[in-house]
């Protein structure tokens, strides 16, 4: 019975471990699929107050957009590209969080820039990034900047930019997910997909 125990316990931190990778490059990833319900996770705001994710999600079903960090020209055009339809988005029940690898620091400096009216989180070590599959080891180019983008935590990996539309449990009712980081999700095909989805909680 022992020996049972210890075999399933393996087989249980196998699974987490798979699914907390870095892929070699943003092709290889293995993000969760729809129907499959978000980690828990904590993130910090821009002021540097924690958050739990699975609370925030429990207020409204939710778009969580992954970017990768204020520096980045392409995550900047779609913060604002999302900002634009924020309000039809908000009046279909739906609220809108953006996670990054960036220090709530740099958060702050994005929200600042851009006037977003939807909230920006960090996940500066990658954790959550790690456990929802879509993490992948940046170019050696990136690395030095990305420490110093997230005050030393990440180690050098990027999100493959991303939208999950989640229930209030967490759980994806939708996802797109692309790894060449120049092609995002547009806020009409967003506003599309959220008449057309039904949601349970």
């Amino acid at each position: 019975m022992k020996n049972v125990m210890l075999i399933l316990l393996s087989l249980v931190f196998a699974t987490i471990s798979s699914n907390a990778q870095v892929a070699e490059k943003a092709e290889d990833i293995s993000p969760l699929l729809n129907g499959e319900t978000f980690p828990d996770a904590f993130l910090k705001s821009p002021d540097g107050s924690v958050h739990n994710l699975l609370e925030i999600l429990k207020q409204k079903p939710s778009v969580v957009l992954f970017y990768r960090g204020g520096w980045c020209p392409f995550c900047n055009a779609h913060l604002a590209e999302i900002q634009e339809v924020q309000n039809e988005v908000v009046n279909l029940g739906y609220q809108i969080i953006a996670i990054s690898p960036d220090s709530p620091e740099n958060l702050q400096a994005t929200d600042e820039k851009q006037e977003l009216a939807y909230s920006l989180y960090s996940d500066a070590d990658g954790k959550l990034i790690k456990a929802i599959g879509i993490a992948f080891k940046a170019p050696e180019k990136y690395s030095g900047m990305l420490s110093e983008k997230s005050d030393g935590l990440n180690d050098g990996l990027l999100p493959v930019p991303s939208v999950f539309v989640t229930n209030t449990s967490g759980k994806i009712a939708f996802e797109y997910i692309n790894p060449d980081y120049k092609t995002r999700l547009s806020g009409g095909l967003l506003l599309a997909v959220l008449k057309n989805l039904k949601m349970d909680n």
